[in-house]
């Protein structure tokens, strides 16, 4: 693997920790600025509507700068929103730095996706795209606990002051390590929206936010469901969180081996587990035992359908990938908001915090519903209608750089 995928790994290892840190700090915000749990929990959504935003936006915007340079430019856009969200004095303030560090997310993540397939053989672009989002499962096992250890023993705004420190290395790393390459010259904003024409790039588009979002309603709440039901200590949330990232991080090596071998298939048995795995953890999380195993496999079964989901949106849409794969980013956080939206509701309508894991279990189980749908289709639909390049015109083709 080519040592960009290294520094592309680094930028997604500090968004990676700013974008999950927040869930183990919630009861610490939650009662410096005097909101409710639920309340605190927008620190969570407003993120996620913010990568949603700011994905396509961005996107667009730098449509006419080299990648390399657009990289550079988020991570230090992720560098200002952490800065802020580290000094705010009201509830506020603190919601605006979090969506100021998050419309820098999916860009990030879509430019970066499409760089680190091209920088490998085709048959390798899944493996590729899962060692950069290593970055981002190596920040739940590294970064998130460590955030939260600094949150709870010295404030959590020590922790995105950290926070901002790493996306200057981040940034750092991708001024060092990423070559120079031309803008994408080639690409057209017209070719580019025209791969939303296809079916099976919003199918799968959707199949991102309904199975990622089911990870998010459970994982979101964390910190209360353990403490007040499974009955762990404040401090053990951090080991939870290393559980879980260990799980992240296992599920997107599974993700990325089996994913240019078996996509379609790898996906049926990540998503039906993931709603198994959430339904029982409404159960499981009155056991620390249980409720541990479920963290993990929760990690593992969710982050195991990053990197499929991915490749099919880059497959479906040939020749005018960009967009897409920063759209699909902002998929992955459409799902969180909804999730993390709707645990909340339920929990502020007195249904408890194992009540989110049944919000989980039905996001999963319709995502599957859509992947047997797409792929049913997919049968049926010849190749050309589906997404092949003839479908797309040759003008929008987004030229490959090495």
């Amino acid at each position: 693997m080519p040592l960009a995928l290294l520094a592309l790994a680094v930028g997604a290892f500090g968004i990676g920790t700013t974008e999950f840190v927040v869930m183990g700090l919630l009861p610490g915000i939650a009662a410096e600025y005097g909101v409710s749990i639920p309340t605190a929990g927008l620190l969570v959504t407003g993120y996620a509507l913010g990568v949603v935003v700011g994905a396509p936006l961005l996107t667009v915007l730098g449509g006419r700068v080299s990648r390399k340079r657009m990289l550079m430019l988020l991570m230090g856009l992720f560098v200002v929103g952490n800065v802020l969200s580290a000094v705010a004095p009201s509830f506020g303030l603190m919601l605006t730095g979090r969506v100021v560090a998050s419309l820098a997310h999916g860009s990030f993540f879509g430019i970066g996706s499409v760089v680190a397939a091209e920088l490998v053989a085709p048959d390798k672009k899944a493996g590729a795209i899962a060692t950069m989002f290593t970055g981002l499962t190596v920040a739940n096992i590294v970064g998130v606990p460590l955030g939260t250890f600094i949150g709870q023993a010295v404030g959590w705004r020590a922790t995105f002051a950290v926070v901002a420190a790493l996306g200057v290395v981040g940034l750092l790393g991708i001024a060092r390590l990423v070559p120079a390459a031309p803008r994408p010259g080639g690409a057209r904003l017209r070719g580019e929206l025209k791969a939303f024409r296809n079916p099976q790039v919003l199918l799968a588009m959707a199949m991102t936010v309904l199975g990622f979002g089911g990870v998010f309603a459970a994982i979101t709440y964390i910190a209360p469901m353990m403490t007040e039901v499974a009955g762990y200590s404040e401090g053990a949330v951090t080991w939870l969180l290393v559980l879980f990232g260990t799980g992240m991080f296992l599920g997107n090596l599974l993700g990325g081996r089996y994913a240019d071998r078996a996509l379609m298939p790898l996906l049926y048995v990540t998503l039906g587990g993931l709603a198994i795995v959430l339904a029982l953890f409404t159960v499981a999380a009155h056991d620390k035992v249980l409720s541990a195993i479920s963290v993990l496999l929760v990690g593992a079964l969710g982050f195991a359908t990053v990197p499929p989901l991915q490749k099919r949106v880059l497959d479906q849409a040939h020749g005018a990938p960009t967009l897409a794969s920063a759209v699909n980013i902002g998929a992955f956080n459409l799902g969180n908001a909804l999730a993390a939206w709707l645990g909340g509701t339920v929990i502020a309508a007195g249904f408890g915090y194992t009540a989110p894991n049944w919000v989980g279990a039905i996001l999963a189980a319709a995502a599957l519903g859509l992947a047997l749908w797409s792929a049913a289709l997919e049968r049926r639909t010849p190749a050309v209608e589906a997404g092949a390049p003839e479908a797309v015109d040759s003008g929008a083709r987004v030229p490959v750089h090495h």
